[in-house]
């Protein structure tokens, strides 16, 4: 293909802010190359994305799909982040119908490529007739996207015709999506770089049999919305009162849901370290209790002169990057791996039981830039001695140096700008130079 044409390309995340984000940066940079770029979701997943650089609002323009309602889900709900784990399947059906207006979006707006996510089992089926090209992106790094073996495995079929993707089926497991999606796309990409995962990359290649180009590690740029910069310098204040690298930062993914008896022992443990942090504590979702519920009784009073625990939302970003920050007590998802690295901060995981978090947790032990609060291995639970001990082996104690030196080190991948560019340059020209003929699909 002629590089110097400009593409189409749609792009199409699954409904949470992990998954939206990524797409987004990379949204941008296709943009900045003078591709049209027409980025697709629902419109309050739209509202949540960071405003866009106004040089780049002539090339990217976001499509606003209404989200079909489905019985089960509950009125106004668009993302993960609003419902309990239980309910994510009605909002993957809710997601797979928007299966019509999507069809009639792409046979009238002559696109060259849709780039996407996990879930639209059904995309091959309406992009092979129409001649749209699609790219299978995984968020997740090439030791998570790989560890479920080839399309075959993931399948446990040979379904490879067009019309074979186009049946609907009720309740569609994640493996079957990703199997059917990988058999469909021109080529893949994932989140990652050979600087980081090398040996599996390449093991990766194998196993799908079909290009497979590392986009890098998309490290986020910082940035802040206007109306929240009161809320930033609050926060900054308290942490430029701290020393350097003595404040431990404490988040969850939204999807995380631990139970009452689970926060306790997490607060007590953070209490006993006797260590100062920062604690995003955030609401549940939908139909659950309120997490300021399951909060310990008088905590946040007895923590307050070392302790800030903030409500729903911070900017975690901007938190990792202040020189008081020294470590991150995380739930293992990559894109706060990502965040946490990019600023040398050590790593304390704490995985809310999703595959790729436990696999992710294996992937960086590794590496020795974490350690891990042990769990039983019956019931999960844990004790607040085992959480401070930890807490304080990768904050301060000598037997944690190690950690914190490999973490530091990390920082030349993870916040490496120019090698990010080099793969979004990369990925930007396969895309451009594809040729079905020239791969082995």
């Amino acid at each position: 293909m002629d590089r110097t044409k400009k593409l189409h390309i749609a792009m199409f995340p699954w409904l949470a802010y992990g998954h939206t984000m990524p797409l987004l940066e990379v949204s941008k940079f296709l943009a900045q190359r003078g591709h049209r770029i027409s980025y697709i979701c629902t419109p309050k997943n739209i509202s949540r994305l960071p405003k866009l650089p106004p040089h780049l609002s002539s090339n990217l323009s976001f499509v606003e799909f209404s989200l079909p309602h489905v019985h089960g889900l509950p009125p106004g709900v668009e993302s993960t982040s609003e419902v309990p784990i239980n309910k994510v399947p009605y909002l993957k059906r809710a997601y797979d119908k928007l299966r019509d207006p999507l069809s009639h979006f792409l046979k009238n707006s002559n696109v060259n490529w849709i780039i996407h996510d996990f879930a639209p089992y059904w995309l091959p089926g309406i992009a092979a007739p129409l001649g749209i090209n699609l790219v299978f992106f995984s968020i997740f790094n090439a030791s998570s996207s790989a560890f479920g073996g080839p399309p075959s495995a993931l399948l446990g079929d040979h379904r490879k015709r067009p019309e074979d993707y186009t049946v609907m089926d009720d309740d569609m497991s994640d493996i079957h999506r990703i199997g059917r999606l990988i058999q469909g796309c021109q080529f893949v990409t994932v989140r990652t770089c050979f600087e980081f995962e090398w040996d599996v990359i390449k093991l990766f290649i194998k196993l799908y049999q079909k290009p497979v180009v590392p986009v890098g590690l998309l490290p986020p740029l910082l940035s802040l919305p206007s109306n929240e910069d009161n809320k930033w310098e609050a926060i900054k204040s308290w942490l430029d009162s701290k020393g350097e690298k003595s404040v431990l930062y404490i988040a969850f993914d939204s999807e995380v849901n631990l139970s009452e008896e689970s926060m306790h022992q997490l607060a007590f443990g953070i209490g006993k370290s006797n260590l100062t942090f920062i604690w995003v504590v955030r609401n549940s979702p939908v139909g659950e209790g309120q997490m300021n519920e399951i909060i310990p009784l008088g905590f946040e009073k007895r923590v307050s002169n070392r302790g800030l625990v903030l409500r729903d939302w911070a900017p975690q970003l901007r938190i990792l990057a202040h020189s008081s920050v020294g470590g991150f007590l995380t739930h293992c998802g990559w894109s706060s791996i990502i965040e946490a690295l990019m600023y040398s901060r050590a790593l304390i995981l704490f995985f809310g039981g999703n595959s790729d978090q436990g696999l992710n947790a294996r992937l960086l032990h590794g590496k020795k830039v974490r350690l891990e609060i042990e769990r039983n291995e019956v019931d999960g639970s844990f004790t607040s001695d085992l959480v401070a001990a930890t807490i304080r082996r990768v904050m301060v104690e000598p037997e944690g140096e190690v950690l914190r030196a490999n973490a530091q080190a990390m920082r030349e991948i993870f916040g490496n700008e120019e090698l990010s560019n080099n793969y979004l340059n990369e990925f930007t020209r396969f895309i451009e130079e594809f040729s079905p003929s020239a791969c082995h699909c």
